[in-house]
């Protein structure tokens, strides 16, 4: 089935291997989309443009003037932009009490600044009836320990979200953001590597395995196709994690060492 047949999308955050933002664009290509791919790594980006017949952009998020050439690029190579995802993200795991003022600063450029100013670059030159998806975090919602800074920062753009998700409805434009619960992603690699630690969570999910970077793929399709009457909403896409929280701390904190990946 092809959802997306005749749009043209761009998805931010797809130059690490087989992170979400790659399966997102693997799944937009199947379903008829020409897709741009963007990110800070040119020699993947261009194998993933070549593998899905998409077109690729380096761009930093933190960037405004990045941002606003990639829009224009998008509208100079395919004429039109329908649909936009950012994928980007930092995975800080710091002790709230020793997190640094250049860690929060780098936070804040990653995950609020830099979102918003991906928000405000595509919404100038978005056609009607688009869809615009922000990649969350369910620990915007509950908690993790030591994750503050990320947690706020996710919490926070979310919030924005839905404030643009009401200001440009009248366009038919849809905004919402999709929240992954603990998922098998490059980002994780650190985490899944320690002994115990994806074990601890097991118990918390009603549907009895962790996330993929395909469901959230999947969700991605939907929300960005016609069939979607969606928008300002958080899509939890985290096997029922939501309904059970997170371990707490002394479950989990034995596992964790400040550490931090970037998507």
């Amino acid at each position: 089935m092809q959802r997306l047949n005749g749009k043209v999308a761009i998805v931010l955050g797809a130059s690490n291997p087989n992170n979400m933002g790659q399966a997102i664009a693997r799944r937009f290509a199947a379903e008829g989309a020409r897709v741009v791919v963007a990110g800070r790594r040119d020699d993947e980006l261009k194998r993933l443009a070549d593998e899905i017949g998409g077109a690729d952009w380096l761009c930093d998020i933190v960037s405004r003037a990045d941002l606003a050439r990639l829009v224009e690029f998008a509208g100079d190579r395919f004429g039109r932009l329908d649909i936009a995802v950012n994928c980007v993200g930092w995975a800080l795991f710091k002790p709230f009490l020793e997190t640094t003022e250049a860690e929060l600063q780098r936070m804040l450029d990653v995950q609020f600044k830099g979102p918003f100013q991906f928000l405000q670059a595509v919404l100038k030159s978005m056609e009607r009836n688009g869809s615009i998806i922000q990649i969350s975090s369910i620990t915007s919602e509950i908690l993790l320990p030591d994750h503050a800074a990320y947690m706020g920062t996710k919490a926070g753009i979310d919030h924005v979200v839905r404030s643009v998700a009401n200001d440009f409805g009248s366009r038919g434009i849809r905004v919402n953001s999709i929240s992954p619960g603990m998922t098998d992603t490059p980002m994780n690699a650190g985490a899944k590597a320690i002994p115990g630690f994806f074990d601890s969570f097991m118990a918390h999910y009603p549907l009895g395995r962790f996330g993929t970077v395909h469901d959230v793929a999947a969700a991605a399709a939907w929300l960005a196709s016609d069939e979607c009457f969606m928008t300002g909403q958080t899509l939890r896409v985290e096997g029922g994690l939501w309904l059970r929280g997170l371990p707490v701390p002394e479950q989990i904190r034995k596992f964790i060492n400040p550490v931090a990946t970037e998507c």
